[in-house]
């Protein structure tokens, strides 16, 4: 009998330089998984921003990995090394948010680490944020909203219907888009005039909605069964945009973001400036151009703090002001110089 052939050994991989695109799983920590339901539980963390800040330690867990350093051991030195690594070596440089929350998941992580006995001292403590600029939210205009929604009236049949309902939903009440895909039947109030929407931290606000949202929403009831796959009729939720392709059943973030850049094209417009959140920048934006107190736009939005609310008056306070200068008749005037 032949002797049976030898399986070359694997090659060696060359060490990885840099910073990876997106963080290769790391062992399972006890104290990060702590952590992230201490966020959801007590703090009542939203889905998205408990796997944000999971993506930002697996991130900064590999990082210190690589040198040696386990994430729960890490001492002020190696947090700002890891900062000022992601600057110099690490490629893209990251936005000034990104790298705020990034540095809000070390110091809650290691706060609740000191808070649980697990360390005497918080590392993370003498970090500095950094300086994070105001950029104006990117809104559409009223007339661009409306051939927008009058794009999608063209369409008929079922999509065609839940699409306008969406739109007209989303622009009466500026809802997130994940409050919007993930609306139980049971939001809706009895007089069909408003909505009870769950939002972050598991707040609950009404919101009214407008006659055309109303009346979009009563037209495509009657096909939303639709969109339902056959033995989800009785599922947990009955979602009021229930998709048949989606695994959680009710309509993605993701494809209504991908609907909204069809329709932007169909209607004209670029699509790089649609999103979801512009619809809801433009519900914000256009209720104060037209009288409405910030509070109230406060509550409708759901922001737990006004000063959040405030970025939209500078959004009206700039539009203004290229009003004056596009319209005014002494606007362009030269200045006169006095002697």
């Amino acid at each position: 009998m032949s002797p049976m052939p030898k399986t070359p050994l694997p090659k060696a991989q060359p060490k990885r330089r840099g910073r990876p695109c997106k963080p290769r799983p790391i062992a399972a920590s006890p104290h990060v998984d702590a952590f992230l339901d201490m966020l959801t539980a007590e703090r009542g963390a939203a889905l998205n921003t408990r796997m944000a800040y999971e993506r930002d330690l697996a991130d900064l867990a590999l990082w210190l990995a690589q040198r040696g350093q386990p994430l729960e051991k890490a001492v002020t030195e190696d947090l700002r090394a890891y900062l000022a690594f992601q600057y110099v070596e690490g490629g893209q440089k990251p936005a000034p948010r990104t790298l705020a929350r990034r540095l809000s998941a070390m110091r809650q992580f290691y706060r609740f680490l000191v808070s649980e006995g697990r360390r005497a001292d918080d590392p993370a403590s003498a970090l500095d944020s950094p300086k994070q600029g105001r950029p104006l939210p990117k809104i559409l205009t009223v007339e661009e909203v409306t051939r927008m929604i009058d794009s999608a009236q063209t369409r008929g049949g079922p999509e065609g219907l839940r699409l306008v309902a969406l739109l007209e939903v989303l622009y009466a009440t500026g809802l997130r888009v994940s409050e919007l895909v993930g609306l139980p039947m049971a939001a809706i109030l009895r007089d069909g005039r408003g909505l009870i929407v769950r939002g972050k931290g598991g707040k609950e606000r009404m919101v009214p909605l407008s006659e055309p949202a109303s009346a979009a929403l009563n037209v495509y009831l009657p096909w939303r069964s639709h969109f339902i796959l056959a033995g989800r009729e009785n599922g947990p939720v009955a979602f009021l945009f229930p998709s048949r392709s989606s695994t959680n059943g009710h309509l993605t973030r993701q494809r209504f973001a991908q609907l909204l850049k069809e329709l932007a094209i169909e209607s004209n417009i670029d699509p790089e400036k649609v999103s979801p959140h512009v619809l809801r920048h433009a519900f914000a934006t256009h209720l104060l151009d037209r009288g409405a107190d910030l509070r109230s736009v406060q509550k409708m939005l759901g922001h737990a703090d006004i000063a959040t609310t405030q970025i939209y008056t500078h959004v009206v306070s700039e539009r203004l002001k290229q009003v004056v200068h596009e319209h005014h008749p002494l606007a362009r005037r030269k200045t006169i110089r006095t002697q």
